[in-house]
């Protein structure tokens, strides 16, 4: 086996707690970009639901999985896919929903198991309007991004990537630029990665195609969230390598594309870095101050997400790791990213305001004013 592959293996999600929380930070970069992309709607809050608080209040089924002792992503497609197609995805939902805080497995593959019960509705379903109308933002929108990867292959690659303009019309009609337009969009990226067999730079020319210039960068960003997450898979079945991921060059694809692709690239590419450098926040600080100017604050903002989700948003760990920034740009950019997170990730801005006030007195006028600006548009 190579060290490329040796080093993506040894970085793979676990069932273990302490994968659980890294992967917990690694979707942390995906809210971010969702919230950034899309500052005009509140985010769902659908991952602090419990049990007696699922969609529509479905009870959930029973986890034989978890019951049999057989955790795998393999044995919980095969169980979530079933009971999406007899009784559909809140059903589903319920289950993931009430072992989410119990089954350290669930909470570390939440978003691939929510791709799962996306791809098994839009089977059941059979278009995209009844699929939306039964969908789920649990798990940061995972199943609008699986069930998108159904839709290019039942459609076939010809027909789907002939399509991009049109196949999020009939949600843009209900409301435009809404979240649920996003997660359309969005998730265009991850099905043109499905259908291009992940071939990233032909699936980003397939993007350009797309003539409104919002829904464009949304799909890029689906693209890039589809390189990183082919490597980190679960699914014992594929192929958790990428062309387009270096770990000899931890920034590759950023540094190797073209300048309209380079922002959704970076909100996205530390997090595989980290992962790459053993999670060194220091040695991927120095990454991002070897980035070039108009992209090395995004590079330090997604770091601070990244400080952030890895301490589960503790505001001593959080401000440990931003401080070993190297000067002010890197230091106060991943404050600005850090503070993001935590509303991001509690909903409120009390947790960011304490990180804030516990920051060096230089930091903390931009993290005030960060934390107002952004808890406001949240």
């Amino acid at each position: 086996m190579s060290k490329t592959k040796k080093k993506n293996r040894r970085f793979k999600f676990s069932r273990h707690l302490k994968k659980a929380k890294r992967a917990r930070f690694f979707i942390g970069s995906i809210l971010i970009l969702l919230l950034l992309l899309a500052t005009f709607t509140r985010l769902d809050q659908a991952h602090k639901k419990t049990a007696a608080n699922t969609a529509n209040n479905v009870v959930a089924p029973p986890d034989t999985c978890a019951q049999n002792n057989t955790i795998t992503f393999s044995c919980y497609k095969s169980e979530l896919t079933d009971i999406t197609t007899q009784n559909g995805p809140q059903a589903a939902f319920a289950l993931i929903k009430k072992q989410y805080s119990t089954v350290p497995y669930i909470k570390s593959q939440c978003h691939q198991l929510a791709h799962v019960i996306g791809r098994a509705a839009y089977a059941k379903y059979g278009n995209i309007a009844d699929a939306f109308a039964h969908g789920d933002q649990f798990c940061w929108a995972g199943y609008y991004h699986g069930m998108m990867e159904q839709v290019a292959d039942e459609q076939g690659t010809a027909n789907f990537l002939a399509n991009l303009n049109n196949i999020c019309v009939p949600i843009a009609q209900k409301a435009r630029y809404s979240f649920d337009h996003y997660n359309c969009v969005h998730g265009l990226g991850h099905g043109v990665m499905e259908a291009l067999d992940g071939n990233l730079f032909q699936s980003l020319y397939a993007c350009d195609k797309i003539t409104d210039s919002w829904e464009r960068q949304s799909c890029y960003g689906g693209t890039f969230m589809q390189n990183i997450l082919t490597v980190q898979s679960p699914d014992e079945t594929v192929d958790h390598s990428s062309a387009y991921l270096k770990a000899d060059q931890p920034m590759y694809p950023c540094t190797a594309i073209s300048d309209q692709y380079k922002e959704q690239c970076y909100l996205m590419q530390t997090s595989y870095a980290l992962q790459v450098e053993n999670y060194n926040f220091s040695s991927v600080f120095e990454l991002c101050a070897n980035t070039s100017a108009p992209y090395r604050a995004t590079c330090y903002q997604s770091l601070g997400r990244d400080a952030s989700g890895q301490s589960v948003s503790n505001k001593d760990t959080t401000k440990a790791t931003c401080l070993l920034g190297k000067d002010f740009e890197a230091e106060s950019n991943c404050v600005i990213g850090a503070a993001k997170d935590f509303i991001s990730y509690f909903h409120s801005d009390l947790q960011a305001r304490q990180l804030c006030t516990s920051l060096p007195s230089s930091l903390q006028s931009i993290c005030s004013s960060t934390v107002t600006s952004y808890y406001a548009s949240f």
